[in-house]
């Protein structure tokens, strides 16, 4: 007798049901974690498309100011841009609210540009030193 129950082959009931159980708690736990996957992505679509409004931004006022023959006032300036990068906002565009702040510094300009988008009113700030340079002038 003991002879036959050593040999036998085969999953039993209790093992299948286990393993069933175990299937559908790694599924269960996939499924709760997706929504803040979708979230986490979607911050980090909105940082990126930021980052890189926010650079050109800087960079944009960077050239302003290094030629001595542009005019540059410490009027803050306030504008919206859309995340495709294009004129007229597409299908599912993010507008961002861009704010720029010169200060003079007496022979020099602090730029400050702040970029916001909606569900975050804080956004991203950065600001940049910049001395005219005579040989952008020419």
């Amino acid at each position: 007798m003991l002879r036959f129950l050593r040999n036998r082959n085969g999953v039993t009931l209790i093992e299948a049901v286990i393993a069933s159980f175990l299937i559908v708690v790694g599924v269960l736990a996939l499924i709760t974690i997706q929504p803040s996957g979708w979230r986490l992505a979607r911050t980090s679509d909105y940082l990126g498309r930021a980052a890189s409004i926010l650079q050109a931004e800087l960079e944009m006022n960077e050239m302003l100011i290094m030629n001595g023959n542009n005019t540059v006032t410490a009027v803050p300036v306030v504008k919206s841009v859309n995340g495709s990068g294009k004129a007229i906002p597409e299908r599912g565009d993010v507008t961002y609210n861009v704010r720029t702040t010169r200060t003079d510094l007496g022979g020099s300009w602090r730029v400050t540009v702040q970029v916001t988008w909606p569900d975050n009113s804080t956004g991203i700030s950065e600001s940049l030193i910049v001395i005219p340079q005579a040989y952008f002038a020419q």
